[in-house]
This record gives C-alpha cells, structure tokens and sequence, in this order.
C-alpha cells in the first residue's frame, strides 16, 4: 500500500460529485484523487464502522448507490459528511482522505476480500443491529 505522508499534504479543491457518486480532493503536493463515496463508507473511521479496536470492524454493505448529502468542515483538519443512509459519524482527516485515494485499488481488493469471506454479496442489506435499530 502506498504510505500516507507524515505530515499530510493540505487540500487545495474539494468537490463531491453527486452524478458519479464522487469527492474529488486534490492536495498542495500535486495528489489529485475521485474517491467513491461507496469506498469512504464502507471504510469510514467512525467507531460505529471501526469498531473500538482491532477485529472489531463492522463490514458494512448494501452501501452502492449511498450518497453524500451534506458535508461540514470540521476545523482546518477534516470533513464529516451525512451519507443518504443516514450515517453520519466519521469525521475524515485530510491524512485519511489522502490514504483512501492513494490506496483504493488495495482498499477495493481487501473490502473485496472481506465480503467473500464472510460469504455477503456488497449489495446484501445491511442486518438489523440487536434491539432492531437499523445499521448504518
């Protein structure tokens, strides 16, 4: 995988793509990426997504045609975006979205990976969380 500099690059643009279903980011050392909402998603950083440690990961699926249907700056370090599904709880760091557009190909394959293992299909719904909520 390609490693996410030290001291992450600033973005320059950013501009979600609701038509392709993409946020375009470029940064000030010349790294320009199209990252899939579907792939800020599924790999969000949110607990709820990550788990509270290792292992704990919750793959996530159904995720597709999700959209971003708003996106707020969080200080000069981040974005939050609401996905259509109603998540709403990753903050991206501009070193998190630096390394899912400089990894996607792996992060594809992984997720990829992930699904085949425990035997869903990536547009599978989402199972119902205990006590009915829904999971997002």
């Amino acid at each position: 995988m390609a490693e996410t500099p030290s001291n992450p690059p600033v973005p320059t643009a950013l501009t979600v793509h609701q038509s392709s279903r993409v946020l375009e980011i470029g940064f000030d050392d010349g790294a320009h990426f199209r990252i899939p909402f579907e792939l800020m998603r599924v790999y969000s950083p949110s607990a709820e997504v990550q788990g509270h440690g290792p292992g704990q990961e919750v793959l996530q699926t159904g995720k597709r045609d999700v959209v971003i249907t708003h996106i707020e700056p969080i200080g000069h370090y981040a974005v939050q975006p609401r996905f259509s599904d109603g998540h709403e709880s990753g903050i991206f760091s501009w070193s998190t979205l630096y390394h899912l557009g400089a990894n996607e190909a792996e992060l594809w394959k992984r997720y990829e990976q992930r699904l085949a293992e425990a035997g869903v299909d990536r547009d599978a719904p989402m199972p119902l969380k205990a006590g009915g909520a829904c999971g997002h």
